[in-house]
């Protein structure tokens, strides 16, 4: 019998904190499209360095870019978050969409997102990060319009390479 009370002692204490314990939970929105994403196979692509070498993302897809050393990439702006060039990664990538809208692009590591178009920074709407969550691991909301050439640039990254989904927000997300 007090065996059958101290397992249900520990249960009862433990049980909490192991759900705490998942990084991935507590996004404030719903993010089980993009969860469901990450899960995926990812694309592999190598970033651009330059806007001429930037490849075309595709949304609703996983990609794993290659970066390359930060002091490698020409900015068609400067990044909205300095960071430090030494040792850190960064990388440039198209995007073309058919349709405007909301849209999230999340990514599997912490690194600054900036969206340009014809040149100006599109300023983010919202913004989301979960430490120890790696699928994704920060979400970065922006207001994109359609049938415009958009640049991705990424910097700041401590990883070379770089897993990012580009997802469409629905009303209901």
């Amino acid at each position: 019998m007090l065996r059958a009370v101290l397992i249900l002692a520990v249960t009862a204490v433990a049980g909490p904190g192991l759900a705490q314990e998942n990084p991935c939970e507590g996004f404030s929105s719903n993010v089980s499209h993009e969860r469901a994403l990450f899960a995926a196979t990812a694309t592999p692509l190598t970033a651009g360095t330059t806007l001429q070498t930037a490849p075309l993302l595709s949304s609703d897809r996983l990609h794993d870019l290659q970066l390359s050393l930060q002091a490698q990439v020409s900015f068609a702006a400067p990044p909205g978050k300095s960071r430090p060039g030494d040792g850190a990664y960064a990388g440039l990538a198209r995007l073309h969409l058919a349709q405007s809208g909301s849209y999230r692009i999340s990514l599997d590591q912490s690194a600054w997102i900036d969206v340009i178009d014809a040149g100006q920074p599109i300023a983010s709407g919202d913004f989301q990060g979960r430490p120890g969550c790696h699928a994704p691991h920060k979400i970065v909301q922006f207001a994109l319009p359609a049938a415009h050439e958009l640049l991705i640039q990424l910097s700041g990254a401590q990883d070379m390479h770089l897993k990012l989904t580009v997802t469409h927000v629905d009303a209901s997300s």
